[in-house]
């Protein structure tokens, strides 16, 4: 019965290997074949966005002070500029001053860096970040 897998062979040093041995049973892996998949998928999708033009999703997520002036207003008109590659949006509030957004984004890779670009680039905004991952299609 062919199951559609490949199989092949890999040399490693054993002090690598037994590093490795530890980090996938920490995280729950029961065999190395399926960490060794996830690893290429991870790096796949990193090549995908750094090469590829096209269509992709990701997450942006920021932190910022809520009591700065109109800080709220321009965040939602950004979010209001780009309706059509932010799909969600989560809203949390932190702390008495401070507050999570998390934006699920969804367009060409250009228009999602350039969302986040300005999420950053937005005066009381402490912190920003960009997770970019993939539409699946190619994996």
């Amino acid at each position: 019965m062919d199951s559609g897998l490949q199989r092949f062979g890999v040399s490693i040093d054993p002090t690598l290997l037994v590093q490795f041995d530890r980090l996938i049973e920490s995280k729950g892996y029961t065999n190395r074949s399926e960490a060794i998949r996830d690893l290429i998928r991870d790096y796949l999708v990193e090549e995908e966005w750094r090469h590829e033009a096209g269509q992709a999703v990701g997450t942006i997520t920021l932190v910022y002070n809520h009591h700065l002036r109109e800080m709220a207003d321009k965040l939602t008109d950004l979010q209001h500029q780009f309706h059509e590659q932010i799909v969600s949006v989560l809203h949390v509030h932190l702390d008495a001053h401070n507050c999570l957004e998390v934006l699920v984004v969804k367009g060409n890779k250009p228009d999602i860096q350039m969302i986040a670009g300005r999420l950053n680039s937005t005066k009381g905004v402490k912190h920003c970040k960009l997770v970019t991952t993939t539409t699946g299609s190619n994996l």
